[in-house]
């Protein structure tokens, strides 16, 4: 989802007429950033004993403010270019992910540094470089 939304937002900012289509803006999650993860995994598995760790922010953020994230990045307004297709809402979808990172934090000394503004500064940035090249 993340991708499709940078993806769409760049291409638009671009010239592209096209659109994107989404289902339910209102979803939360906790959107964090992947290396950072296998950070954690790397320090789990350095540990003398399995355990069980939440990986995660500790933070929510709707679908919504991920898209005006994005499409602000490219001085866009998402308004302007995403349609919310029925079609696409999925009734068994989480209504709100978040994680408690505290115990990843105490055990293992790991801590998300990147939040979801980060991540789609970071991602919106690599896909226009991407498309420079």
């Amino acid at each position: 989802m993340t991708q499709k939304i940078v993806a769409a937002a760049c291409r638009i900012a671009q010239g592209s007429t096209g659109q994107l289509y989404l289902g339910n803006m209102q979803i939360q999650r906790d959107w964090g950033w992947a290396p950072e993860y296998v950070e954690a995994m790397y320090l789990m598995l350095q540990q003398s004993q399995p355990n069980d760790y939440v990986i995660a922010t500790g933070e929510s953020s709707s679908l919504e403010d991920f898209l005006a994230a994005a499409f602000a990045l490219v001085d866009l307004d998402w308004r302007h270019h995403v349609v919310i297709d029925d079609s696409l809402l999925q009734p068994t979808d989480l209504a709100v992910g978040r994680g408690n990172p505290a115990k990843a934090k105490n055990k293992l000394g790991w801590q998300a540094q990147y939040k979801m503004q980060d991540v789609v500064q970071m991602m919106v940035k690599a896909r226009l470089a991407k498309s420079v090249q």
